[in-house]
């Protein structure tokens, strides 16, 4: 059906009922396009992989880094032998804003296999098996003219299992900064999650639950301040396996942070 604006114009009230129908409808538009944003949007934030370099018996590391999200991580582990260690991490991230609040919580355990190789045994292999459990609060907003319209809150509890392998060297390159020199060396890791739901609420009431499998690259620097204490970059990918609207891929690791590394004997010795 075709509508003739002059025709509009000529009866007053046909301006007004168009206003009012705009009126009525432009909060469905806003609910309309925050439903967008939040369904491209994922429910799982990884968190910063544990990459710890073990090479001997009773050696310690522990890191905090934090990405350009605010998401804040701790990693931590422990060779229990010369070449088996126990690791622990989580992840913490809680964002207040006008349209969307977001708080993030997880915490996961492991444990696996090291060993080191080359003519230095500078070179070190990890491979980590583990579980973890999380979960995020969302709650969306939407406005029109300075006044709430509508409000959505997402409730997720997930599980995670990950298999991971590292690489790394601490064969060390030098790096020359106002007249002194700090040693950098470099690593990479795979990891592989599986993440499913075991809640799923949106305003209090069970939604269908999902899954994915992740597939994350990571590439790590380090920069060496002292014998035990090392900055760290960290980057990374995220890959979904699945296709899912809110169990979905996409959120990546851009983080900086510090990491300690205590207890190596073998290397005190031969330092001797």
């Amino acid at each position: 059906m075709f509508i003739n604006l002059r025709t509009i114009e000529k009866f007053p009230c046909l301006i007004l009922y168009y206003q009012s129908m705009l009126k009525l409808l432009k909060p469905l538009f806003v609910s309309f396009f925050v439903c967008l944003l939040y369904s491209c949007s994922s429910v799982y934030i990884p968190n910063v992989p544990n990459t710890p370099m073990l090479s001997a018996k009773g050696e310690f590391s522990g890191g905090a880094h934090v990405s350009l999200k605010g998401n804040g991580n701790f990693n931590g582990a422990y060779a229990v032998s010369n070449h088996f260690g126990v690791l622990l991490s989580g992840a913490y991230m809680k964002n207040e804003r006008t349209r969307k609040d977001f708080e993030h919580k997880l915490i996961e355990a492991g444990a696996g296999y090291f060993d080191s190789f080359g003519p230095d045994h500078n070179r070190i292999i990890e491979i980590y098996a583990g579980i973890g459990s999380g979960n995020t609060h969302r709650t969306y907003r939407a406005y029109d003219s300075g006044n709430l319209v509508s409000s959505t809150l997402q409730v997720v509890d997930y599980s995670k299992t990950f298999l991971q392998v590292n690489y790394s060297s601490k064969k060390n390159n030098n790096f020359h900064l106002f007249g002194n020199n700090y040693p950098l060396n470099y690593g990479t890791a795979l990891r592989i999650s599986h993440v499913s739901m075991d809640t799923f609420l949106i305003d209090g009431i069970a939604q269908p639950k999902e899954d994915n499998i992740y597939l994350e690259p990571i590439f790590f620097t380090r920069m060496r301040l002292s014998d035990a204490v090392q900055l760290q970059y960290t980057s990374s990918g995220n890959f979904g396996l699945k296709n899912r609207k809110y169990m979905t891929a996409g959120n990546s690791i851009f983080s900086i942070g510090a990491v300690i590394n205590v207890g190596n004997t073998k290397k005190k010795q031969s330092a001797k």
